[in-house]
């Protein structure tokens, strides 16, 4: 069996550019026992791959988990047909052993399959667990996301709705602005490319949360951190989720979070960095999974995404992660 694999050739310098990637084909070795050849379905481009990269060497396979279905089995737990995930990276087949896998469950029939990278899987639950976990939301509380049109974002906002709370996001174009109002039910949006400065910045949030911010879900970083700070109330929370606006940055010690001492200690703030991976390693019986599942068949979450089809559009569809073109998960469809 041949396998079709992006690789890198040489390391990122600042923004991604095509030339620092290639596919290229190998042989699949035989199975041996315990393994299983998958064929990809579908993979998942994500903005924490970049920070992947930085690790990797040239000759290796692009980091990414993928939806893909089991072709050839010599593991009796994932037989012929089944579907899993796995973060085999961006190949079209692959061998793997079956503690690399994940069986996906059994959906209702009108559930794409897709959604075992994105609502249903690590996105979703990043967004569940960094909520309702690391943010130990409240009913009645206000939540402030940014990225929020973004993968993760779009399922913050509405998860925090369906816990009763004021939604608050910011998204870089005026129709996601509509978008996330319109269709996922935002209390407030704004287009941050709109404003000026700081100021500015610190003056929009005092107007849409003028009871304040209980809870801030951090996906951007940058100069906007500490001016989100400062509007957050008493014993706020912050789930610090990522931080794209720094990950195509040549120098690590150049601060993209500003000074943030007077806010946490004089209001005693507390900010949490962590993974979706981590927390659903902790979740034994899949409580979060299971509720997502329960909201998806009861119709109270959606899930926008955009879908390149095409295994040759892997690189196309990671770059748009860093030009704002899209709304909610970024997926490549073989």
């Amino acid at each position: 069996m041949k396998a079709k694999q992006w690789v890198l050739k040489k390391q990122f310098q600042g923004n991604p550019k095509s030339s620092d990637v290639g596919i290229k084909e190998i042989s699949l070795p035989n199975l041996k026992d315990g393994e299983v050849m998958i064929e990809c379905l579908a993979i998942s481009v994500d903005p924490y791959q970049r920070l992947f990269v930085k690790n990797a060497k040239p000759g290796d396979v692009m980091y990414g988990e993928q939806v893909a279905k089991v072709i050839e089995s010599k593991n009796a737990d994932y037989p012929v047909g089944a579907h899993v995930t796995t973060f085999a990276g961006w190949t079209t087949h692959a061998v793997v052993p079956g503690d690399k896998l994940v069986k996906v469950p059994e959906y209702p029939p009108d559930v794409p399959i897709g959604l075992a990278l994105g609502l249903l899987g690590m996105t979703g639950l990043t967004a569940y667990y960094g909520l309702l976990k690391v943010g130990e939301l409240k009913e009645g509380e206000t939540v402030y996301v940014n990225a929020a049109a973004g993968a993760v974002g779009t399922v913050v906002g509405q998860l925090a709705k369906l816990k009763g709370c004021k939604v608050i996001g910011s998204a870089g174009s005026d129709d996601k602005v509509k978008y996330l109002k319109t269709e996922l039910g935002f209390d407030e949006a704004f287009n941050y490319k709109t404003i000026p400065d700081m100021p500015t910045f610190e003056q929009t949030l005092k107007r849409l949360a003028p009871k304040g911010i209980d809870v801030f879900f951090e996906n951007v970083g940058g100069l906007a951190f500490r001016a989100v700070l400062d509007q957050m109330n008493v014993d706020g929370r912050v789930a610090l989720c990522g931080a794209i606006s720094s990950y195509n940055s040549t120098d690590k010690f150049t601060p993209s979070i500003p000074s943030i001492g007077e806010p946490m200690t004089m209001k005693g703030l507390r900010i949490t960095g962590f993974t979706g991976w981590a927390y659903s390693a902790k979740d034994k019986n899949n409580d979060g999974l299971k509720e997502m599942i329960k909201w998806v068949q009861e119709d109270k979450l959606k899930y926008p995404g955009h879908n390149f089809k095409g295994f040759e559009n892997c690189f196309k569809a990671f770059l748009s992660l860093f030009t704002g073109d899209n709304i909610g998960k970024v997926l490549v469809t073989i």
